[in-house]
């Protein structure tokens, strides 16, 4: 199984820049910028990534973030997280960034997209490296807020095909930020959010219907909904679950709990993503082993879910059409 979740070409469609930050960078990075951490070691901020919740990551992850500060330390974040990439076979990638957990500290929209875009060139040129971004407006602060940060984007649209929503989800609920999704698909933006992670059924429909979603990110509540169920099947509206995430947050106390083969068996296109992989610990491939060690996870539905991760990508239909004919190359050379 090890070895057919190496060799299968795959997506990644859920995965924070920022939650790539591993503690050995983030011990680098402070130093090099004199930021003051409560932390001296990688032990002591690995010690610190047993979290009770989503807003006790969410504390730990701005933290972090914090290190971040010039063009050249975006550039090795982004490098880092793509020569993972490469090491997993993970030939396609949807990477959301958080512009406000920069701009808030004064680090100008030029200083990350410099770094990150420089990086996914690099990686495209050296060995050709599938990337989109995906630009997300933290749900905790206003709607305003985040319209003034799709204005401050548009001269770095030609990099930006996506926008999404993400943060402390209970008590921000998809509809505060009807407004400014439509501007973004007046923009001729593609459009996500985090609906039905910590929140309710009802804030996927609210995503559906007042956001116009592409895509749910998340979604594991939607199975407290039948027609709700129904109504994702009809669509084929892809969710991004995150397995070891959903775990470490306690969405679920245990992966043998873990509700994406049940989606998966109604006809959801479910997809496996690593959301933040550095505080959660693993990457894609360790999730995708954590769903074969806890839930059985066969190879015919290995297959399956990482199909329904191409088909649920952003890539033209062409890119489609040729990643899931190399995947049945590569099962019909590893499979008896």
């Amino acid at each position: 199984m090890e070895k057919l979740i190496q060799a299968l070409p795959k997506t990644e469609l859920h995965l924070h820049i920022e939650g790539t930050l591993e503690p050995s960078l983030m011990l680098e990075l402070s130093r090099k910028h004199k930021v003051n951490l409560p932390y001296t070691n990688v032990e002591e901020i690995q010690k610190a990534y047993n979290f009770e919740d989503l807003q006790s990551f969410l504390d730990l992850y701005y933290l972090g973030a914090s290190v971040l500060v010039d063009e050249d330390d975006f550039y090795q974040l982004m490098w880092q997280y793509l020569l993972k990439c490469k090491e997993q076979n993970i030939v396609h990638t949807e990477i959301m960034f958080d512009p406000q957990t920069h701009t808030l500290r004064g680090i100008t929209f030029e200083t990350f997209m410099t770094g990150f875009t420089r990086a996914i060139e690099d990686a495209k040129q050296q060995w050709g490296q599938s990337s989109l971004l995906i630009m997300s407006f933290l749900r905790h602060l206003s709607e305003q807020e985040a319209i003034d940060t799709l204005n401050a984007a548009k001269p770095f649209l030609k990099h930006i095909k996506i926008v999404g929503l993400d943060s402390s989800e209970l008590g921000n609920p998809p509809e505060k930020f009807a407004t400014v999704f439509k501007q973004a698909k007046d923009l001729g933006l593609l459009c996500v959010a985090h609906a039905g992670e910590e929140g309710p059924a009802e804030y996927i429909w609210q995503a559906l219907n007042l956001l116009h979603v592409d895509r749910i990110d998340h979604g594991v509540r939607s199975s407290e909904d039948p027609k709700l169920i129904e109504t994702l099947v009809k669509l084929k509206m892809p969710l991004t679950v995150c397995p070891l995430s959903n775990t470490k947050l306690c969405v679920f106390d245990d992966m043998k709990q873990h509700n994406i083969l049940d989606l998966l068996n109604q006809d959801v296109l479910v997809t496996v993503n690593s959301d933040d992989p550095s505080y959660f610990g693993g990457y894609l491939n360790e999730n995708y082993l954590a769903l074969h060690e806890a839930l059985g996870l066969t190879q015919d539905q290995l297959i399956a879910i990482v199909k329904n991760g191409f088909t649920g990508s952003f890539l033209p239909a062409k890119d489609k059409q040729y990643w899931l004919q190399e995947i049945d190359k590569v099962e019909n050379l590893i499979l008896p």
